[in-house]
Parts: C-alpha cells; sequence; structure tokens
C-alpha cells in the first residue's frame, strides 16, 4: 500500500464485499485553489467547477486503463452556464466554466440548478485508449445539485443503483471539495463481466442509508482522513476494504511547443491569418487560462 496522505488531493477506492457495493472517495483542497486561481471566476461559478471537479476525481479514479480518460461536459440552453468542461486523466484534473456576468449577477447569490443550466445535459465519457473503447452517456441536467445528475446518469445509462453526495466550501485557509460515491454490483464483485442487472438489490438500501448519512463538513473536513470517514460510516459491515489512493493533482495538457506542432500543421495561407499586429500567433487555453505567444516564423 502506498503512503500517500488520505486528507486532501486524493481519491480512495472502497469496496464492501457482503454487500456488493464499491465505492470511491475524493476530497481536493490546494489542488483546486490551483485550478481556481487563474480563472477569477465569482463565487457561485467557483463553488460549481469545484463541485465539478471533485465529481470528475470520483468518476475518473473508476478507469482502469492508466491512460484512459474522463471527460465531464454540461451545455446548456438558455442558461447562465453556457459550457462547463473538467476532465481527469492519471490523477491529473482540470476544467472550465463559461457563463454569462451578467444575467449571473441578476440570478443572486444562490442561484438553483436550473437558474445556472436552464435546460441542460450532463455528458459523462470514458475513453480507454488501452482497449480502444469509447463510451458516452448524457442525461437532463434535474435535481438540487451535479450529484444528483450524476445519481441519473447511472440510474439511466449504466443502469446501476448509485448514491453520490457532494459538498464545497470555502474558508481561511482557501477551498475544499469532498465526494463520495457508492454503487451496488450486480453481479456481487468488482472485475466480473456483467451477465444481467438483478430486479432487486436487498443489499443495497442498507448501504445507501449508512452512506447518504454523511455530513458535508465531514466531506470537507481536511483534518479528516479518508479511509476514517469511510469507517465511521460503515464500521458495521464485517468487511470494508480499501484499495490503492490516487493522488489527484492539477493538470492541464498544454504548453507552448505542443501549441506551436499544432499550429505547424496548418497550411502557410491559414498560418498566416492567425498573426496578430505584433507578428505573434497568441492560442488561449480555457482549461488553464493562458495565453501563448507564438512566433510565427518558428511555427
Amino acid at each position: 500500500m502506498t503512503s500517500i496522505p488520505l486528507y486532501s488531493d486524493v481519491a480512495l477506492g472502497v469496496t464492501v464485499p457482503s454487500r456488493h457495493a464499491r465505492g470511491r472517495a475524493a476530497r481536493i483542497g490546494p489542488t483546486l485553489d490551483r485550478i481556481l486561481a487563474n480563472h477569477q471566476y465569482p463565487p457561485v461559478i467557483e463553488n460549481l467547477l469545484a463541485e465539478a471537479l471533485v465529481l470528475t476525481a470520483l468518476l475518473g479514479s473508476l478507469l482502469k486503463d492508466p491512460g484512459g480518460q474522463l471527460t465531464i461536459q454540461a451545455q446548456t440552453e438558455n442558461g447562465i452556464v453556457d459550457l462547463l468542461v473538467c476532465d481527469y486523466q492519471g490523477g491529473e484534473l482540470r476544467g472550465y466554466v463559461r457563463h454569462d456576468p451578467l444575467r449571473l449577477a441578476e440570478a443572486g447569490p444562490h442561484p438553483s440548478l436550473f437558474s445556472l443550466f436552464g435546460k441542460g445535459y450532463l455528458a459523462i465519457t470514458f475513453d480507454q485508449p488501452a482497449t480502444s473503447q469509447r463510451y458516452q452517456g448524457i442525461v437532463p441536467l434535474e435535481g438540487e445539485g451535479l450529484g444528483e445528475a450524476a445519481q441519473s446518469y447511472f440510474a439511466q445509462s449504466e443502469q446501476i443503483p448509485s448514491i453520490v453526495r457532494l459538498a464545497v466550501r470555502k474558508d481561511e485557509e482557501g477551498w475544499v471539495a469532498g465526494g463520495l460515491m457508492f454503487q451496488h454490483l450486480p453481479e456481487g464483485e468488482e472485475g466480473r463481466e456483467r451477465l444481467h442487472t438483478r430486479l432487486d438489490h436487498p443489499e443495497w438500501p442498507h448501504v445507501a442509508t449508512l452512506v447518504g448519512s454523511v455530513r458535508p463538513d465531514e466531506l470537507t473536513d481536511r483534518a479528516l482522513p479518508l479511509d476514517d470517514l469511510v469507517w465511521r460510516l460503515l464500521h458495521e459491515e464485517e468487511e470494508v476494504r480499501t484499495l490503492d489512493p490516487v493522488r489527484l493533482a492539477k493538470g492541464c495538457r498544454c504548453s507552448a511547443d505542443y501549441i506551436a506542432s499544432v499550429i505547424a500543421r496548418f497550411p502557410p495561407e491559414e498560418r498566416a491569418e492567425m498573426v496578430g499586429d505584433d507578428g505573434l500567433i497568441r492560442v488561449d487555453c480555457a482549461f488553464c487560462a493562458t495565453s501563448f505567444p507564438i512566433d510565427a516564423a518558428a511555427a
């Protein structure tokens, strides 16, 4: 077992064999501050992105392919938020939100999910290069928050009973977001090919009740290790197994060299149209809110 600290910037896998359940717990703190730092979003949008990022960590840590990627994308119709995108690859998180500042200011300090997204949809995409598999599920953005939308995703797209709890807060130390997700395993153990989905799940209501009792302050308590949190909820079970934790970090795959290589693929006449008055081609990365000036002559 690796010695990764289980307080913050980490995801932890859990199984409860006797209940045919698996789960993930995640908490992000300094990593969340680093992701949000460049964007200068209003608090409401920061809170929304924090919630989306911890959900991304929960779902992304399910990937078994080391090169796999999990992407969450929320698209809307007539919402304050036009687009929200987060992704996970190898423990690295990134995300951004595109929104209408004027409409957000008119919505007050605590807009509902419907106010933010209007008629919106949540698309969750799993890419696993090792097996050349790509899967995407789409569900309406309904309910009180992104956690409920994720539960709907698993119920509708995967037909797996699930419970998701997310919490976000900001204090004198900065932002912290925590999440807990548990699922019933229809065939009784992780990794077994699912031949069918059972119509009844006698073990599941018990697990859902215990996990659902988690409090927001427990999810965001930087002094409470994730394994202690899980044990606090499930200590009456005959066996609770934890898996190797995954370290979480801010990650953006853009770089000046990579962007220059992409620009070099365009025909010379198209590259010429990209050049600004200063003789540079400037490319903005929405994820890290960084502008990359590229020498047109060298591209």
